[in-house]
């Protein structure tokens, strides 16, 4: 007999049980958060058709009335902070104070999507004839968003989709779907049904969704393997895709900062979420004269972490959210005991939950797994270097490309080394700082396309040319 579900589907504007069910696990406890609905093959299928329905009506509608239901939805997320922020916690792991940030974050991005236009814009209009480029919405856009930050990345895709005016099946990850499946039921109603529908599934429709012949773009959020394959699937129909994928981010640290001061940065760059941030500083360059300085201090940071369950006062630190990514990290952990020195951390925190400690390793280099690979996980390579452009080269001799920092007293001498990296976005004296207005994506294998700002509403548009003789 299955299970009745705690979280339904959103499939045409109704809450539907899954043709399955499946258990969510907290990764603090181990234990089921919640019987959570599963959708079949023919429940996608319907999803699709339900959003290929609702395209005509809503790609007709104006945009203002677009941004008032963005609008509203953004309201909705906010007012249901408490009960979304705990559940977040509960199936990912992270401290509730983060998980309340996300949640605050999530519908500030649907409020940012609000203020945007797509004006058509006149190129010429003389006696000769008039051209017009507008910006049309695409159809059905599936949506494919990971397990790490489930609704701040979900903010990154539906409302722009919306606001162009398309239609959307939004799929979370299999293993934190509950906050995304609640806000589903929190808006339910304020779009026409079949405008946005979400599915849920044990990591085993992704591969229908990238070759539905209705979807007509794929917006993935997930590892560069996993991306390749979305990508293949999406070829036979010459589908639009946008790929953020994954990140081996260098920090380069020069010889004129402050160990004392740059440290906690550099920590709370490459340790939050436990490391499980796709923009996360993943490796570090220090320069030879401030090496040692900067591997105790981060050292001690380390050491004096608070790791524990998200849902208890003064935890820093939660648990690796799943099994999987638990064990591969303690391979990289082995790995860098192996090809390096391990100063802090380096073990399994308690004997339940996917707990390690934050993990800092040095006298490494590259050709460890743990520097050139990504790791995704609270364990931090410290690399030494005498020249600056030699560091660079290095970072950028990564297959990856999707962000890095320079770290600098001297910031035009930064700004033009950050110039030389390979990245999609370099920061200097900070990392990992993204804001709604500016466009983010990766080079190389860390992705295709942009998400966020006017570039990234733009990726969910085809251009239509106008053009008249007179």
């Amino acid at each position: 007999m299955t299970a009745t579900p705690d979280f339904k589907l959103l499939i045409g504007g109704q809450l539907v049980a899954g043709d399955a069910t499946m258990d969510v696990i907290n990764p603090a406890t181990e234990q089921t958060v919640a019987v959570c609905s599963r959708a079949s093959k023919a429940q996608l299928d319907q999803a699709v058709a339900a959003a290929k329905a609702a395209f005509p009506a809503w790609a007709a509608t104006s945009i203002d009335e677009r941004r008032k239901a963005l609008l509203a939805m953004a309201d909705a997320i906010q007012g249901a902070l408490p009960e979304l922020s705990r559940l977040l916690t509960q199936e990912q792991g992270k401290p509730l104070q983060a998980a309340m940030g996300e949640v605050f974050g999530a519908a500030a991005f649907f409020r940012y999507f609000a203020t945007l236009d797509l004006p058509a814009k006149t190129v010429q209009d003389d006696d000769k004839g008039r051209v017009e480029i507008r910006r049309k919405p695409l159809g059905v856009i599936g949506a494919i968003v990971p397990w790490n930050f489930p609704l701040i990345l979900m903010a990154f895709k539906v409302p722009a989709a919306l606001l162009a005016g398309n239609t959307i099946v939004l799929k979370p990850a299999a293993t934190t779907p509950l906050s995304t499946l609640k806000i589903a039921e929190l808006v339910k109603d304020l779009a026409p049904p079949g405008v946005l529908n979400v599915i849920a599934d044990a990591n085993d429709l992704g591969a229908a969704i990238t070759g539905h012949p209705d979807i007509r773009k794929i917006s993935f959020t997930g590892s560069t393997e996993t991306g390749k394959r979305v990508m293949a699937g999406a070829a036979d129909a010459l589908k639009r895709v946008t790929l953020e994928l994954g990140g081996n981010d260098a920090a380069i640290v020069l010889d004129d900062v402050d160990p004392v001061e740059t440290a906690p940065k550099i920590f709370a760059a490459a340790f939050q979420n436990s490391g499980q941030v796709c923009i996360a500083a993943k490796r570090v360059y220090i320069h030879e004269s401030i090496y040692d300085a900067m591997c105790d201090e981060l050292g001690k940071l380390a050491d004096a972490a608070v790791v524990g369950d998200g849902l208890e006062q003064g935890t820093e630190f939660g648990p690796l959210q799943n099994k999987a990514q638990f064990d591969k990290v303690l391979g990289y952990i082995e790995a860098g005991r192996r090809d390096g020195k391990v100063i802090a951390g380096g073990e399994r925190a308690g004997d339940t939950g996917y707990f390690i400690r934050p993990t800092i390793v040095r006298d490494i280099t590259d050709g460890s797994k743990l520097v050139d690979e990504e790791q995704f996980g609270p364990v931090l390579p410290l690399i030494k270097f005498s020249d600056a452009a030699d560091a660079v080269a290095r970072a950028n001799a990564s297959d990856y490309g999707l962000g890095g920092s320079i770290w600098a007293k001297d910031a035009e001498r930064a700004w033009g080394l950050a110039a030389g990296m390979e990245s999609g976005t370099v920061w200097i004296n900070k990392h990992a700082d993204l804001q709604p207005h500016l466009p983010f994506g990766g080079a190389k294998l860390s992705g295709v396309g942009s998400e966020l700002g006017e570039e990234g509403l733009k990726e969910f548009t085809q251009v239509q040319v106008l053009n008249m003789a007179r």
